[in-house]
């Protein structure tokens, strides 16, 4: 048996994962165990997690390999301020503490994170590798084009080449301060947003705007070749020397100032994400076409923060050249400690590859599950009413309760790797609910009203719904609603602009339709997610519609819900109706009061 610990820490979304005898047995992201959103120390408790699921110590592992090479990134620190100098002092001497006394030193952290018990040998991959792994090597294709976009790497930004069998080979890339990543990131910036984390606002708030700034974009601050390579004008950033992300040269470009947090979006800033989000698009759509004349290939594997960009990867799906498309579901830098030990594997111990349908990632239920005795005892521990099912009894009390328009918290089974919940650990509605999206948006989530919610839908019944001619098992493509579902606009509503569109209700699913009359698909099948695939069949039989409001088990800037008492407590502090911890149900009413919701509703905000 030969185990490889995968690891990615200390700059974003630290997380650990495990691979034994080259297949993916466990993985998880620190921030479900710490509570702290996109925690980046050193994933102590997932890597615990992880060897706990094998029943070893550290002492036992074959092999540690970390997703990328710390100094090849402090070289770039370096030449970047440098390059800038003397302006970016106050960025370098910010970031110089944390590398002397971490990253420079990665043997003794992770020595010391694995409490000095591991005497085997640490490798390092380049980032992008760890990317294009996790990619390719969990996908089902024996061949394949790969496509890694993210903010940088060491150097690499952006990066094509291809997987055959149980080898990959990187061919070319675009290199920093040239990146779509951080183009994306400076307009979330602009915008108000949080970078890092604030990325999926803009592509949701995208619909409500007017793309009317994308040739400025084209003109002035990116010369895009056709090959989709691209050049930035630096001119127009702050990133390379400052703490901010745009320069005052952008700000005039765009007319004013960056938007400050928690204050009002306008139309203009709606304007700006629908602009920066179609030239994305168009960015990815001539990558994907020049990598497909340049292999002949026609599939085609996407990690990299940009990579979950789901409006992006249907567009390449719907008007690009490959005829299947698999993407990572963690494909940010969660996702590189999975592509790092699975490189390893195939790369390093020169292991073959035998690929699995639908694919190796197992749903991406890679994280902790918790035993129906341990879910009694927080519930008894803090005298919640509850009732257990035997599991047809359940998915048929679980469909009513969706039928009635309740709300209802799901935690079954492993967690999600990756930022969607996919049924483990997700709140889920009835679709057809004209006020489902409000109500969890401004009294479950806490966040903006603008904010979409995605369907899961059996696999079977997709067609019913969307115009997607592929299976979207981890929420990362968007479709169309199908037209025979919308419903005809009046004149005045036509006339609306921004979130005055919120007000229409654009089709028989309303709350899964988007202002574009788009959503973004989870198809659902029994073979990988056999529980969720049974409650939504049975809220098919009773009501004829094959799929549900699917949302991750959190509230606005907390991560999903980890253990039974972060999942209580969110279930007890917000509106919702009904809990589920595996068989075991929870109605609001039949709940004694539980101390602590103001402290725990207080904590988050709307922007």
């Amino acid at each position: 048996m030969t185990v490889i610990l995968g690891i990615s820490a200390f700059y974003h979304d630290s997380a650990a994962a495990l691979v034994v005898d080259g297949e993916i047995i466990a993985a998880a992201q620190e921030e479900r165990f710490t509570r702290i959103k996109h925690d980046h120390r050193f994933p102590k408790n997932a890597v615990n997690f992880c060897l706990k699921e094998i029943g070893i110590t550290a002492d036992k592992i074959d092999a540690v390999v970390f997703y990328d090479k710390p100094l090849l990134k402090f070289e770039r620190l370096l030449e970047t301020y440098l390059a800038f100098a003397p302006y970016g002092l106050k960025s370098f001497m910010k970031a110089l503490p944390l590398w002397v006394k971490q990253k420079l030193f990665l043997p003794r952290e992770i020595d010391k994170g694995l409490d000095d018990i591991y005497n085997g040998q640490i490798y390092f991959t380049n980032h992008h590798e760890s990317h294009a792994a996790s990619a390719f090597f969990p996908s089902p294709f024996e061949e394949a084009a790969i496509i890694t976009l993210d903010g940088v790497g060491e150097w690499t930004t952006t990066s094509w080449g291809v997987g055959d069998g149980s080898k990959i080979e990187l061919k070319q890339d675009v290199r920093f301060p040239h990146s779509l990543g951080l183009l994306y990131s400076a307009f979330t910036y602009y915008t108000g947003f949080r970078v890092n984390s604030g990325e999926y606002k803009i592509m949701g708030l995208a619909p409500y705007g007017e793309p009317k700034y994308v040739d400025l974009i084209l003109d002035h601050i990116m010369d895009l070749k056709e090959d989709g390579s691209f050049w930035l004008d630096q001119t127009y950033f702050n990133y390379c020397s400052g703490l901010t992300m745009t320069s005052k040269k952008f700000h005039k470009l765009f007319s004013g100032e960056p938007r400050k947090p928690e204050t009002k979006i306008t139309q203009r800033e709606m304007d700006l994400a629908a602009s920066v989000q179609k030239v994305t698009e168009i960015v990815m759509l001539k990558i994907a076409n020049y990598v497909h004349k340049k292999t002949g290939i026609d599939n085609l594997c996407l990690a990299g923060g940009v990579a979950l960009n789901c409006v992006g990867n249907g567009k390449i799906l719907q008007n690009g050249p490959f005829k299947n498309i698999w993407i990572q579901p963690a494909a940010g830098d969660a996702g590189g400690a999975l592509g790092a030990a699975l490189f390893a594997w195939h790369h390093i111990y020169e292991k073959p590859r035998k690929t699995q349908t639908p694919d190796a990632q197992k749903g991406s239920y890679l994280g902790p599950q918790f035993k129906n005795e341990e879910i009694k005892t927080y519930l008894n521990s803090v005298s919640a009413k509850h009732h257990k099912y035997e599991e047809d009894i359940l998915c048929k009390k679980i469909a009513e309760l969706l039928a009635e328009g309740k709300i209802i918290g799901i935690f079954q089974g492993r967690a999600e790797f990756g930022p969607r919940a996919l049924g483990g650990r997700s709140i889920i509605g009835d679709p057809r609910n004209t006020e489902m999206q409000k109500t969890m948006n401004l009294k479950i989530k806490f966040r903006e009203s603008f904010r979409p919610f995605a369907p899961s839908c059996l696999e079977e019944c997709c067609s019913d719904f969307f115009e997607l001619d592929a299976p979207s098992p981890y929420m990362l493509l968007v479709a169309p609603v199908k037209k025979e579902r919308r419903k005809p606009m009046t004149e005045e509503q036509e006339k609306l602009f921004g979130i005055e569109k919120l007000k229409v209700e654009r089709s028989d699913v309303p709350s899964i339709t988007h202002v574009d009359y788009s959503a973004r698909v989870q198809t659902v099948t029994e073979k990988t997610s056999p529980l969720y695939y049974r409650i939504i069949n049975a809220f098919r039989e009773k009501t004829g519609c094959g799929a549900v409001v699917n949302t991750s088990f959190n509230i606005r800037g907390e991560p999903i819900v980890h253990s039974p008492e972060d999942a209580y407590k969110c279930f007890m502090f917000t509106d919702m109706d009904v809990l589920v911890l595996e068989n075991i149900i929870c109605i609001k009413e039949e709940q004694p009061e539980l101390a602590g919701a103001d402290e725990y509703k207080n904590k988050f905000k709307l922007d």
